[in-house]
C-alpha cells in the first residue's frame, strides 16, 4: 500500500484481490498491461457494487411461446445426396430418431421439403448454415 497525505492507494490484481497467489511473489504485471489501482480516503466506506442490470421480459403470445419463435428450418429435395446420407445428418445435427429422421428425409424425398426445426430467427439460421454444411439445400422462412 502507498499512503499519499491522507489517501490510501490499494493495488487491485484482477481475478485474484489483494491477498491471491500475486500479492505472495509480488507481481504487478499482468499481460504487458499495469495493474489498476483503487483510491480510497482513510476510514472511508468501501464502495457498493454496482446494481445488477434490469432486463425487461420479451413479450409473449397468448400460446406462452416467444413472439420472434415463429421461425422455420426447410430442407429441400435435392437430386444429388443420398436418402441414407439425409437420414444420417438430421440424427447427427438435431438428434432425431432413425425413425424421425426417415420420416424428414421421405418428406423431403416425396413433398420436395420437410420442416426438420423451428424456433426463433438466430437459431434457424444457425440450423440452416449447419445443414449446407453437409451440402444439403435448407432455407429459413415464416410459416
Amino acid at each position: 500500500m502507498l499512503h499519499i497525505t491522507g489517501v490510501t492507494i490499494v493495488p487491485i490484481r484482477p481475478g485474484r484481490g489483494p491477498a491471491g497467489a500475486a500479492a505472495a511473489r509480488g507481481s504487478w504485471h499482468h499481460g504487458g498491461m499495469a495493474s489498476p489501482l483503487s483510491v480510497s480516503a482513510p476510514g472511508a466506506a468501501a464502495p457498493e457494487a454496482p446494481a445488477a442490470p434490469q432486463v425487461a421480459p420479451l413479450p409473449r403470445s397468448a400460446a406462452g411461446t416467444s413472439l420472434d419463435a415463429g421461425w422455420q428450418t426447410i430442407v429441400w429435395d435435392d437430386p444429388v445426396n443420398l436418402m441414407t446420407y439425409v437420414t444420417w445428418v438430421f440424427q447427427k445435427l438435431f438428434g432425431y430418431s432413425r425413425e424421425r429422421a426417415e420420416e424428414l428425409m421421405l418428406d423431403v424425398h416425396e413433398q420436395g421439403r420437410a420442416v426438420v426445426s423451428h424456433g426463433v430467427r438466430e437459431r434457424m439460421e444457425y440450423d440452416a448454415s449447419r445443414l449446407h454444411s453437409y451440402g444439403l439445400w435448407a432455407t429459413v422462412d415464416r410459416p
